[in-house]
């Protein structure tokens, strides 16, 4: 019989299960989608039952696929800065509000200012509160939602409501953590102060441990209910933006790691907490103990892709495809014929934090077609990702070349732009399209000692693909990305003004 690692993402959109052998070669792999809740402009919530059913069924499907195999241990990942609000009972109190939420920026606000500012935050905490982030959408439950709040008793980020049902445990681990906004990261633990000052229960908060600890073990209960048997262990996995870095091969200084998926994140492993002056890139524990995560993230990558579909598709006979419209991109060119485009679709975090950020076209004239518009959504998140860059090398991280990941990487095109746009070799490795899955299924086999550390478990996947700089296209895209620079400057007021008469119009 096989013994396996387990990996279990519980992402924005799906939940994905991976099966992964002790030599690190993938068994079989399982993605059960469910749906996301908009019920107004600025929400995204979704029913945490339907984690849980998508994360049942998978592993199914996975187990199905693999046939006879011993699972030796369970790694979690999923989406951050989620708030899974759970009763005295541990039971939902509400729909789960989404780390693409945009409700909460005054009490995101709030907070800094409770903290003493953004440079006495930034002290406690290592990061700005940004919008989307877990402590602001709590102090939002408090304050519009006060009937639920006092019957609050746990505040969970997704993948720790799934370790509950599993385990009976109650934890969450460093990576997770980071994202609420409300921990310590240099220090690796709970920044209670910032909670108190904030008007916050630091008992609502679960205990914290190190990513790859054994945090706590698979009961009857739920064996019956997943179809795996009692007593695995589970380690405390890690957020799914930090723990698939693990799966691109990013656990050292020197790479950087871009993931294309509904978000677009430049993040670097580093060795040390680096300060970012603004905030604006985050700085979380990695998964590794003495190790830390520098991370930009756009609320917009796939998400902009997977909206231009939607638009292309509304009465069209025959919707397109992911591939329909990269192909459409290839008969554009470089620049898009000089048209710009700001994905900034549902507000933005990195490197602008601003909720009420717009998206746009800039430059659309009559001779564009949808080839030049496909292709300028492509460019228009690398111009965001190169924004990223920007901010991090100011900072002192280390550049090198990227290893790209996420849906978005099956496209040889956006991985072209990707090298031309941030002038290095852009390369994607085996399992790595697989991401927090593989890289959750990873740490557990360093958890279980099958590999000695992340080090080692990164070096099991071997590279696939590599995209080199076009250093015509490098000349085209620098002259674009100074034009590209100013334009948010130029229309973030404007940006303000439109959303206030959406809002009036609305409400009419």
């Amino acid at each position: 019989m096989r013994s396996c690692l387990m990996g279990i993402d519980l992402g924005t959109s799906a939940c994905k299960v991976l099966l992964l052998s002790t030599e690190g070669r993938i068994v079989a792999s399982a993605s059960v989608a469910y749906p996301v809740s908009q019920p107004r402009e600025r929400w995204v919530e979704q029913d945490p039952e339907d984690w849980v059913e998508g994360a049942r069924l998978a592993v199914a499907q996975a187990l199905q696929q693999a046939g006879q195999v011993e699972l030796l241990c369970i790694g979690l990942s999923g989406q951050m800065h989620g708030l899974t609000a759970l009763d005295a009972h541990y039971r939902p109190l509400r729909p789960a509000i989404l780390w693409n939420d945009q409700r909460n920026e005054a009490e995101a606000d709030a907070i800094t200012h409770a903290a003493g500012g953004l440079e006495a935050l930034l002290t406690q905490t290592g990061n700005r509160m940004l919008v989307g982030y877990t402590g602001g959408k709590l102090l939002w439950l408090q304050k519009n939602e006060p009937h639920l709040y006092e019957r609050l008793h746990l505040a969970l980020n997704p993948k720790d409501y799934l370790r509950y049902l599993l385990t009976g445990e109650i934890a969450t681990e460093v990576s997770d953590a980071s994202g609420t906004g409300l921990f310590d990261v240099r220090g690796r633990r709970w920044a209670r102060g910032l909670m108190t000052a904030a008007g916050l229960e630091p008992a609502h908060f679960p205990s914290c441990h190190e990513s790859q600890v054994v945090s706590a073990r698979v009961h009857h209960q739920a064996a019956a209910r997943f179809g795996i048997a009692p007593g695995i262990p589970v380690i405390g996995g890690g957020g799914d933006s930090v723990i698939q870095s693990l799966g691109a091969g990013v656990v050292a200084p020197g790479v950087l790691q871009t993931t294309l998926g509904t978000a677009g994140i430049l993040a670097a492993a580093l060795d040390q907490p680096l300060s970012s002056p603004d905030g604006r890139i985050q700085v979380f524990c990695n998964v590794a103990p003495g190790r830390w995560h520098a991370m930009g993230v756009s609320l917009n990558a796939g998400g902009a892709l997977a909206w231009f579909r939607q638009v292309l598709a509304a009465g069209a006979e025959r919707a397109p495809d992911f591939e329909d419209i990269i192909a459409a991109a290839g008969r554009s060119v470089a620049g898009a014929r000089g048209l710009l485009f700001l994905p900034y679709l549902n507000g933005e975090r990195c490197p602008h934090p601003d909720p009420a950020a717009r998206a746009a076209f800039i430059g659309l004239t009559a001779r564009h077609d949808t080839a030049d518009l496909a292709r300028s959504v492509l460019e228009g998140v690398v111009h965001s990702l190169c924004d990223m860059h920007a901010l991090m090398r100011a900072m002192g991280v280390p550049s090198g070349p990227v290893s790209t990941s996420g849906g978005g990487t099956r496209s040889a095109l956006w991985r072209q732009i990707q090298a031309d746009m941030m002038g290095c070799d852009v390369v994607t490795r085996q399992g790595a399209a697989e991401g927090a899955a593989l890289g959750a299924a990873l740490l557990a086999g360093v958890g279980m000692q099958v590999w000695p550390d992340i080090d080692h478990a990164a070096g099991l996947l071997p590279e696939l693909t590599r995209e080199h700089p076009n250093r015509v296209h490098q000349a085209l895209y620098q002259e674009a990305r100074e034009i590209y620079r100013q334009l948010y400057p130029a229309l973030c007021a404007s940006f303000v003004r439109l959303g206030s008469l959406a809002d009036t119009g609305e409400a009419g």
